[in-house]
């Protein structure tokens, strides 16, 4: 009897377990990857503690769901790879997750510790290879070191500006072994040291201050804007920027991924005149967006010389990088929060009429009519338009809630930015401050097990599909509800749109750089697994392909076959090309 009650606590626990619970220990509710050498048990046991795992075919598409998924549920996504190329693999989501500040922990298997500098199967330094991405990179050099790392780590993807972190642990660890008790004090140290952290963000020291300038600057502006981006949809500030935007009359504009945090069918949105609302203000509140090439850096031509930056960010870098005429340290939420009640004692309010409204209201109100105008039309073969107006009203026509819209592309995403709406805070996720190519069904994936409740809708390019496009088998294996939308115009921009002085030399008659194979059979790709195909080249063939693909709620590709000559190279950025 002594012998049975004694057992339990002589048991082993290995490194994958370890790993594992401590996961699970921390909060982790997903796992993303692909398993091999050697983190294959890593997975299994991951999952028996609780922590579901997402198998992907490619680590990029893996790394892309992780990232999305921190930026949606504010927890950190996990990411799984093998050693060397997986981790080498693995590194496009990491840094993807560090551009855009989502919190992203990545956990690689690495060589055996004694076989390191001698040629091992899959020998990379991690470390080294890891730390241009991220916060951190730490090393499990035993197997007690583990749960303490776990904890570490992923605190710090989230703490200050989130970003992306990485968890070395090298086989031999791995396979190390410790008892149950051992096991549970280990993971209780971690926690308890955990928890004593203070994870609350430090006070700077003229938040106060910055706080009464900023809604000084505001009360006295002519032509105030505020603009917020997916730093303050991280932070869930969508109800004190709506209050904000409601309570002064200020109209708003928001970057792509800040679509949603006031409804883009808001009076005072500005999205519609945007050229008109960054020109001639001249107090700009700007919340969780960063002044980079998205917001033309803050600077003349785009923005007059005169205006006043009021920048709220979450990083104290940033603010010093940028300069402006305030700025103020903390969470997009909590800031805006303390504005709020700096206003109240001495409120404020533009009327509809106030000059600087109605000339914002009338510019968006103009373009708005000459963008439907557009739209009414019904071009066939397929301009972007027809089928993207036929789509956001299929969107809009789902309610509450809103499904996710998952977007990359040129001139997909482009011209779907103008046109799809979003009325809802993080429904939309596109290529992001890194303009990265390949996010699409990696996104989806991740859309889909954090926000259950909602239809996920990918509106692609065929050259952005392409990236991913292998990852439609997931969909189907994990039977989760989304619908990609492949936009198949015979290529990157297009197809071949060579000038005649292009196509000389020994190699002339090649494709083009550009071109893909003509109306490419997308759709085939999906039933090959088992899921739903859809072939549309009408406007009532894509009408009844997104009723019955929106109503089955199960894996389905439509494949939209397009005009090669609607869009523009380079979408918007054809300068850049």
């Amino acid at each position: 009897m002594a012998t049975d009650t004694a057992a339990p606590a002589a048991m082993k626990v290995d490194g994958s377990a370890l790993a594992g619970r401590a996961l699970a220990a921390a909060g982790a509710r997903h796992m993303f990857g692909v398993v091999g050498i050697p983190v294959t048990s890593l997975a299994s046991r991951a999952a028996a503690a609780g922590v579901r795992f997402l198998a992907f075919r490619n680590e990029q598409s893996a790394g892309y769901a992780a990232a999305a998924y921190g930026f949606l549920t504010g927890s950190p996504g996990l990411l799984l790879t093998v050693s060397g190329p997986g981790c080498v693999h693995g590194l496009a989501g990491l840094s993807h997750a560090t551009a855009n500040a989502w919190p992203l922990l990545m956990v690689s298997g690495s060589c055996s510790q004694p076989d390191a500098g001698r040629g091992d199967f899959q020998e990379l330094d991690q470390i080294a290879a890891t730390k241009p991405f991220v916060k951190i990179a730490v090393k499990a050099t035993t197997i007690a070191d583990i749960p303490r790392l776990v904890f570490q780590a992923l605190a710090a993807t989230v703490s200050g500006r989130p970003g992306g972190c990485y968890l070395d642990i090298p086989s031999d660890v791995l396979h190390q072994t410790l008892t149950e008790s051992e096991a549970a004090a280990l993971i209780d140290a971690a926690a308890a040291d955990s928890a004593k952290s203070d994870s609350s963000p430090p006070k700077h020291k003229s938040l106060d201050e910055g706080i009464e300038k900023a809604a000084e600057l505001l009360r006295r502006a002519e032509r105030p804007l505020v603009v917020f981006g997916k730093g303050a949809a991280y932070s869930r500030a969508e109800d004190a920027i709506r209050k904000l935007v409601d309570t002064t009359g200020i109209p708003f504009l928001p970057t792509p991924m800040g679509k949603g945090v006031v409804p883009d069918t808001h009076p005072l949105s500005a999205t519609a005149a945007r050229s008109l609302a960054i020109g001639q203000c001249d107090v700009a509140l700007v919340v969780g967006a960063r002044l980079n090439w998205l917001l033309h850096f803050g600077e003349p031509p785009k923005w007059s010389k005169d205006v006043k930056f009021i920048l709220v960010d979450v990083c104290e870098e940033e603010i010093e990088l940028r300069k402006p005429h305030v700025g103020i340290v903390g969470d997009a939420k909590r800031v805006v929060e303390l504005i709020n009640r700096e206003i109240k004692d001495q409120p404020f309010c533009l009327a509809p009429s106030h000059p600087w409204v109605e000339a914002i209201t009338k510019k968006a109100r103009d373009n708005v009519l000459k963008m439907e105008a557009q739209l009414a039309k019904d071009v066939v073969p397929f301009n972007f338009l027809t089928p993207l107006r036929i789509i956001r009203d299929a969107i809009l026509a789902e309610g509450n809630p809103a499904p996710v819209v998952v977007s990359e592309g040129a001139n997909t995403m482009d011209v779907g930015r103008a046109v799809l709406v979003q009325n809802e805070p993080r429904t939309r996720l596109d290529a992001g401050t890194w303009g990265t190519m390949g996010v699409g069904l990696g996104f989806c994936v991740a859309a889909a097990v954090a926000e259950p409740d909602r239809l996920v809708v990918a509106v692609e390019g065929d050259s952005g599909f392409g990236f991913s496009a292998m990852e439609v088998e997931t969909l189907v294996r994990y039977q989760l509800p989304v619908v990609v939308i492949v936009f198949n115009n015979n290529g990157v921009y297009g197809g071949d749109r060579r000038s005649p002085d292009e196509i000389t030399g020994p190699y002339k008659d090649d494709p083009a750089p550009t071109s893909f194979v003509p109306a490419a059979g997308y759709h085939k790709m999906m039933e090959a697994f088992g899921g739903k195909g859809y072939l549309v080249e009408t406007p009532d063939e894509l009408k009844s392909a997104l009723s019955e693909s929106f109503r089955a709620r199960k894996p389905a590709v439509i494949n939209v076959i397009i005009d090669p000559y609607a869009g523009a190279e380079s979408g918007r950025m054809q300068h850049k090309n």
